[in-house]
C-alpha cells in the first residue's frame, strides 16, 4: 500500500527547525554536517514512515542507531531511488519539474555529492530551499556554489505490511 507524501508537513517541519536543532534527534554538525539528517527529518515528517531494514533501509532512532541513508548525501539519494519497501521513494527529475518537499542534492563533476537540500518555495522558477550545516530557509538555490545537482521528486510513500 501506498499514500501520498504531505509536502505541507515536510515544509513546515523545515521552517520550523531550520534555523535550529530538534532535539529528538542528534546534532552531526561536529561530524561531518547535519544537512541530510535535516533532509530525512523532513522527509519523515511528510512521510510519517521509516524503513527498519538493517543497514538498507533509512531509520533513526537515535545517533547510534540508525542508517548510513539518514545521514550520507549518497546512501539517502540511493535509498530514495532505490526504495521498495516502506519509506518514502523518489525519482530523479529536472529541476523546472521539482515541487515543494522534493530533495535537491549539490555535487562535483566528479559526482561526489556533498549536501542536501528541501524545496521550500519558488521565485521567479527558482528553487527556494531549507538547509542545516550553512542553516537556511528559502535561500535561494542560485546563491549556492556547486558543479553539479541532482533533483528528487518524492513520488509516494510505501506503508509497512500489515499483519492480516
Amino acid at each position: 500500500m501506498e499514500k501520498e507524501y504531505d509536502r505541507l508537513k515536510a515544509y513546515l517541519y523545515a521552517k520550523r527547525w531550520a534555523f535550529g536543532r530538534n532535539p529528538a534527534y542528534f546534532n552531526f554538525d561536529r561530524l561531518g554536517g547535519d544537512c541530510t539528517n535535516f533532509i530525512s527529518q523532513c522527509l519523515f515528517a511528510g512521510s510519517g514512515v521509516m524503513n527498519y531494514t538493517p543497514i538498507f533501509g533509512w531509520f533513526y532512532k537515535n545517533a547510534d542507531d540508525r542508517t548510513a541513508s539518514w545521514t550520507g548525501v549518497e546512501y539517502l539519494f540511493r535509498f530514495l531511488t532505490e526504495n521498495t519497501g516502506p519509506g518514502p521513494f523518489a525519482r530523479p527529475t529536472d529541476q523546472s519539474k521539482l515541487k515543494i518537499g522534493d530533495v535537491i542534492q549539490l555535487g562535483r563533476d566528479n559526482d561526489d555529492f556533498y549536501h542536501s537540500l528541501l524545496v521550500c518555495g519558488f521565485r521567479r522558477g527558482y528553487p527556494l530551499v531549507a538547509a542545516h550545516s550553512m542553516d537556511a530557509f528559502l535561500r535561494p538555490l542560485y546563491t549556492y556554489s556547486y558543479e553539479k545537482a541532482r533533483f528528487l521528486h518524492i513520488v509516494g510513500v510505501r506503508l509497512p505490511d500489515q499483519p492480516r
